[in-house]
C-alpha cells in the first residue's frame, strides 16, 4: 500500500539521520474508502493524487508549527504492507480527515519510493498559506483562497537517492 507521509526539509533531515520516518504511529494519507466516496473516481492514479495533495495540506500545518523550516512542502511516498495503515473509524467521514492514516511503528525510510518538494519559487505562496492556515480553519474564505494558492505549485518529483541533496536545503532556515 502506497501512503504518503507529510514533512518538512528539518523533517527529512532527520529521517535521513536516523533512517526512519518517526518512531510510533505515523500520520501518513493514503486512497482510504473514505477518500474515494469523496473524490468520486475508480482511477487509482487520480485518487493517489488526492491523497498527496491531503499530506501536502498536512505539510503546510507542520510547516506553521516551525517557524525556522524553510517554506516548502514536503511529502515522501513509502510503500507500506497492507493492513499497516488504519484510518481512524471516528474521524472517517470527517472532511479534514479524508484519506489519513497511522501507520503503525517506525517506517524505515528505506521504504521511500519517492520524495516530493516545492520547488523554491513557491515558497513565497507555500509562506502565505501557512499565514493563513488558522483564519482558513475558521472558515475565512479570503484566508483560504490563500491556502488553497500553495495548490497551484505542483510538488515536484524526486527521487530517494536525491535525499541527500535536498537534506542541503533543510539546513537553511528563513525567519
Amino acid at each position: 500500500m502506497r501512503v504518503y507521509v507529510p514533512l518538512t526539509l528539518p523533517g527529512l533531515a532527520e529521517a535521513y539521520k536516523t533512517g526512519e520516518l518517526g518512531g510510533g504511529p505515523v500520520l501518513a494519507y493514503a486512497v482510504t474508502p473514505a477518500l474515494r466516496e469523496w473524490y468520486l473516481s475508480d482511477d487509482i492514479e487520480e485518487l493517489e493524487y488526492a491523497a498527496l495533495n491531503r499530506a501536502a495540506v498536512a505539510s503546510l500545518r507542520l510547516l506553521a508549527a516551525d517557524s525556522g523550516a524553510v517554506r516548502r512542502r514536503v511529502v515522501v511516498a513509502v510503500d507500506v504492507p497492507d493492513g499497516a495503515a488504519t484510518a481512524d473509524p471516528d474521524r472517517g467521514l470527517d472532511p479534514a480527515a479524508l484519506g489519513e492514516v497511522r501507520v503503525a511503528g517506525p517506517v524505515p525510510l528505506g521504504k521511500a519510493a519517492a520524495v516530493h518538494v516545492d520547488a523554491g519559487d513557491a515558497e513565497a505562496d507555500v509562506a502565505a498559506a501557512v499565514q493563513a492556515l488558522e483564519a482558513a480553519d475558521g472558515g475565512d474564505d479570503d484566508a483560504q483562497f490563500v491556502v488553497d494558492g500553495a495548490e497551484d505549485h505542483e510538488l515536484l518529483w524526486y527521487a530517494t537517492q536525491e535525499i541527500p541533496n535536498l537534506v542541503g536545503l533543510g539546513g537553511a532556515s528563513r525567519p
